[in-house]
């Protein structure tokens, strides 16, 4: 049977390819004849993946939290994709750091806005007692989420707003490490000793992070910004995609979690403690943390009244 040209074609640039590397074609070509068909289910893992959602209990809804999170940790991870491709970009164009973080800015309003499904897809009476096999364990140990954070600013940022005016940025990121914001979220106020949960968290983790953000010193997105021209820095839609993803991340992601605790643990004779012990009235709502990636595209008004308006409404 005679080739077509079209058949020809791939079959040459295959040689080229494989010639490029110093690798024989003909043990890929047999490869390829003996390789079995691809379907969606082996691709995908999907019954690998349907078996990773183990509860606690035999509540039903249960199911629904566990589901949602592994969401949100998938949608976290794509989010880490696109920081990984920006930060390993070499010549940063307008066009190229749009894109990617207009993928950021997606995955996480996809989040927020499929939320619903933990604020009023689950009963409360079912959340409350499921709720109690899961200490010390809290979303506040999203490992994923703080490197997000990580990747998105410089780690000055990250640190406490009482104490980041005595910085500078320079210092050791294990110095800078010890004052993160997040910290007094899990942390008791009078005793000043830390939550099992932080505790946890920081023996897995806190290496780990500090590795992390010493790379990210030149590589996260606020260092992709500079690295564009003035001109492209100015652009409306530069600014535009990278206040989008202070809001998303700092505002509206936290916020939705801010109402989903007001619904389920605020109740009139004092507030249900958060299962890992996380002080979630000053640590979800923004205006109370003032954690902005990017203050040098807002306004002093705007960083004044930061989040504030948004928990009002949610309040009311």
């Amino acid at each position: 049977m005679e080739l077509s040209p079209e058949v020809q074609q791939r079959l040459m640039l295959l040689k080229e390819k494989y010639d490029a590397q110093g690798q024989d074609l003909l043990p890929y070509l047999d490869g390829l004849l003996h390789a079995k068909t691809v379907n969606y289910w082996d691709y995908i893992q999907v019954d690998t993946l349907l078996s990773l959602q183990k509860t606690s209990t035999d509540f039903p809804d249960e199911t629904i939290f566990v589901v949602y999170h592994q969401i949100t940790e998938l949608y976290f991870k794509l989010a880490l994709h696109e920081f990984k491709q920006l930060g390993e970009q070499e010549n940063m164009t307008a066009p190229f750091f749009i894109s990617r973080v207009k993928r950021i800015n997606r995955y996480f309003e996809a989040l927020t806005k499929s939320f619903e499904i933990m604020i009023d897809g689950m009963e409360r009476e079912q959340f409350l007692k499921f709720r109690m096999t899961l200490h010390p364990a809290s979303g506040f140990q999203s490992a994923q989420y703080r490197k997000i954070e990580i990747c998105s600013t410089d780690f000055l940022q990250l640190t406490h707003k009482d104490v980041r005016a005595t910085f500078s940025g320079d210092e050791p990121i294990d110095q800078l490490f010890e004052n993160v914001y997040w910290k007094e979220g899990a942390t008791d106020a009078e005793t000043g000793k830390k939550t099992l949960a932080l505790e946890d968290f920081e023996r897995r983790y806190k290496y780990e992070f500090i590795e992390l953000a010493e790379e990210q010193r030149t590589k996260n997105l606020w260092q992709c910004y500079l690295r564009l021209s003035p001109e492209e820095q100015n652009q409306l839609e530069v600014i535009q995609v990278m206040k989008q993803n202070d809001i998303n991340v700092n505002v509206n992601w936290p916020l939705m979690h801010y109402k989903s605790a007001v619904k389920y643990l605020q109740q009139n004779q004092g507030d249900i403690p958060a299962t890992g012990g996380t002080n979630w009235q000053k640590y979800l709502p923004p205006r109370f943390q003032k954690r902005i990636f990017y203050p040098l595209l807002w306004s002093e008004e705007e960083v004044e009244q930061w989040g504030k308006s948004w928990v009002e409404s949610v309040l009311a």
